[in-house]
Protein backbone atom coordinates (compact mmCIF):
# COMPACT_ATOMS: atom_id res chain seq x y z
CA UNK A 1 0.00 0.00 0.00
CA UNK A 2 1.49 3.33 -1.03
CA UNK A 3 1.93 5.88 1.73
CA UNK A 4 0.07 9.13 1.38
CA UNK A 5 1.96 12.38 1.28
CA UNK A 6 1.31 15.09 3.84
CA UNK A 7 2.13 17.92 1.45
CA UNK A 8 -0.85 19.89 0.18
CA UNK A 9 -1.57 19.47 -3.51
CA UNK A 10 -3.75 21.78 -5.52
CA UNK A 11 -4.57 22.43 -9.14
CA UNK A 12 -2.42 25.54 -8.72
CA UNK A 13 0.67 23.50 -7.93
CA UNK A 14 2.16 21.36 -5.25
CA UNK A 15 2.44 23.03 -1.88
CA UNK A 16 0.63 26.21 -2.89
CA UNK A 17 -2.09 27.26 -0.50
CA UNK A 18 -5.39 28.88 -1.36
CA UNK A 19 -6.07 32.57 -0.65
CA UNK A 20 -9.37 31.37 0.90
CA UNK A 21 -8.98 31.13 4.68
CA UNK A 22 -11.39 28.19 4.94
CA UNK A 23 -9.81 26.23 2.10
CA UNK A 24 -6.28 26.81 3.36
CA UNK A 25 -7.19 25.72 6.89
CA UNK A 26 -8.88 22.59 5.52
CA UNK A 27 -5.83 21.77 3.35
CA UNK A 28 -3.44 22.18 6.27
CA UNK A 29 -5.72 20.23 8.59
CA UNK A 30 -5.92 17.30 6.17
CA UNK A 31 -2.13 17.24 5.78
CA UNK A 32 -1.44 17.44 9.52
CA UNK A 33 -4.13 14.85 10.26
CA UNK A 34 -2.47 12.49 7.78
CA UNK A 35 0.92 13.03 9.43
CA UNK A 36 -0.52 12.09 12.85
CA UNK A 37 -2.54 9.19 11.40
CA UNK A 38 0.64 7.82 9.82
CA UNK A 39 2.47 8.09 13.14
CA UNK A 40 -0.38 6.43 15.06
CA UNK A 41 -0.93 3.60 12.56
CA UNK A 42 0.94 0.97 14.68
CA UNK A 43 -1.56 1.60 17.50
CA UNK A 44 -4.55 0.92 15.27
CA UNK A 45 -5.97 4.35 16.09
CA UNK A 46 -6.49 7.42 13.97
CA UNK A 47 -5.76 10.82 15.49
CA UNK A 48 -9.48 11.61 15.79
CA UNK A 49 -9.99 8.40 17.78
CA UNK A 50 -6.89 9.13 19.85
CA UNK A 51 -8.29 12.56 20.73
CA UNK A 52 -11.62 11.12 21.84
CA UNK A 53 -9.99 8.35 23.90
CA UNK A 54 -7.64 10.87 25.51
CA UNK A 55 -10.55 13.11 26.46
CA UNK A 56 -12.47 10.18 27.95
CA UNK A 57 -9.35 9.04 29.82
CA UNK A 58 -8.78 12.52 31.28
CA UNK A 59 -12.38 12.70 32.49
CA UNK A 60 -12.63 9.10 33.67
CA UNK A 61 -16.19 9.10 32.31
CA UNK A 62 -17.62 11.63 29.89
CA UNK A 63 -20.99 12.27 28.33
CA UNK A 64 -21.68 13.57 24.83
CA UNK A 65 -21.96 17.22 25.86
CA UNK A 66 -18.67 17.11 27.77
CA UNK A 67 -16.90 15.53 24.81
CA UNK A 68 -18.48 17.95 22.32
CA UNK A 69 -17.20 20.86 24.41
CA UNK A 70 -13.76 19.38 25.08
CA UNK A 71 -13.15 18.44 21.44
CA UNK A 72 -15.17 21.17 19.64
CA UNK A 73 -16.87 18.47 17.58
CA UNK A 74 -20.47 18.30 16.41
CA UNK A 75 -22.84 15.77 17.97
CA UNK A 76 -23.44 13.78 14.76
CA UNK A 77 -19.73 13.22 14.10
CA UNK A 78 -19.05 12.47 17.75
CA UNK A 79 -21.93 9.99 18.01
CA UNK A 80 -20.72 8.15 14.91
CA UNK A 81 -17.14 8.03 16.22
CA UNK A 82 -18.24 6.85 19.66
CA UNK A 83 -20.32 4.11 18.05
CA UNK A 84 -17.28 2.83 16.15
CA UNK A 85 -15.07 3.01 19.23
CA UNK A 86 -17.71 1.13 21.20
CA UNK A 87 -17.97 -1.51 18.43
CA UNK A 88 -14.19 -1.91 18.56
CA UNK A 89 -14.38 -2.50 22.30
CA UNK A 90 -12.23 0.44 23.39
CA UNK A 91 -15.01 2.36 25.13
CA UNK A 92 -18.19 1.29 26.86
CA UNK A 93 -21.26 2.94 28.26
CA UNK A 94 -21.10 3.75 31.93
CA UNK A 95 -24.29 3.50 33.97
CA UNK A 96 -25.99 6.83 34.72
CA UNK A 97 -29.10 7.44 36.85
CA UNK A 98 -30.63 9.46 34.00
CA UNK A 99 -30.92 6.93 31.17
CA UNK A 100 -30.98 9.76 28.61
CA UNK A 101 -27.39 10.67 29.43
CA UNK A 102 -24.85 8.64 27.51
CA UNK A 103 -21.68 8.40 29.62
CA UNK A 104 -18.65 6.66 28.15
CA UNK A 105 -15.51 5.22 29.73
CA UNK A 106 -12.45 3.37 28.48
CA UNK A 107 -12.33 -0.40 28.56
CA UNK A 108 -9.14 -2.30 29.36
CA UNK A 109 -8.64 -2.62 25.62
CA UNK A 110 -9.05 1.16 25.26
CA UNK A 111 -6.49 1.83 28.00
CA UNK A 112 -4.03 -0.50 26.25
CA UNK A 113 -4.62 1.19 22.87
CA UNK A 114 -4.04 4.59 24.43
CA UNK A 115 -0.90 3.31 26.18
CA UNK A 116 0.51 2.21 22.80
CA UNK A 117 -0.64 5.37 21.00
CA UNK A 118 0.63 8.03 23.43
CA UNK A 119 4.35 7.71 22.63
CA UNK A 120 3.56 7.54 18.90
CA UNK A 121 1.52 10.74 19.19
CA UNK A 122 4.33 12.35 21.22
CA UNK A 123 6.86 11.56 18.47
CA UNK A 124 4.59 13.13 15.84
CA UNK A 125 4.02 16.16 18.06
CA UNK A 126 7.77 16.52 18.69
CA UNK A 127 8.51 16.23 14.97
CA UNK A 128 6.00 18.93 14.06
CA UNK A 129 7.19 21.28 16.80
CA UNK A 130 10.86 20.64 15.95
CA UNK A 131 10.34 21.39 12.26
CA UNK A 132 7.79 24.20 12.64
CA UNK A 133 9.32 25.69 15.79
CA UNK A 134 7.81 26.01 19.23
CA UNK A 135 7.68 29.80 19.10
CA UNK A 136 6.12 29.68 15.62
CA UNK A 137 3.53 27.24 16.97
CA UNK A 138 2.85 29.48 19.99
CA UNK A 139 2.25 32.39 17.60
CA UNK A 140 0.10 30.27 15.25
CA UNK A 141 -1.85 28.91 18.23
CA UNK A 142 -2.57 32.43 19.47
CA UNK A 143 -3.67 33.54 15.99
CA UNK A 144 -5.82 30.43 15.46
CA UNK A 145 -7.49 31.02 18.83
CA UNK A 146 -8.36 34.52 17.62
CA UNK A 147 -9.64 33.15 14.31
CA UNK A 148 -11.72 30.58 16.21
CA UNK A 149 -13.19 33.39 18.31
CA UNK A 150 -14.04 35.38 15.16
CA UNK A 151 -15.67 32.35 13.51
CA UNK A 152 -17.69 31.39 16.59
CA UNK A 153 -18.74 34.98 17.23
CA UNK A 154 -19.83 35.45 13.61
CA UNK A 155 -21.62 32.12 13.64
CA UNK A 156 -23.99 33.31 16.41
Amino acid sequence: MASRTTEPRTALGRGRLSPCVCNTLRMVTRAVTQLYDDALRPSGLRVTQFSILSAVARAGEANLRELEDALAIDQTTLTRSLGLLEQNGVIERAPHPDGRIKKMRLTARGRRALHVARPLWARAQHRVLREFGTSAWADAHRRLARLHHVAVKKGR
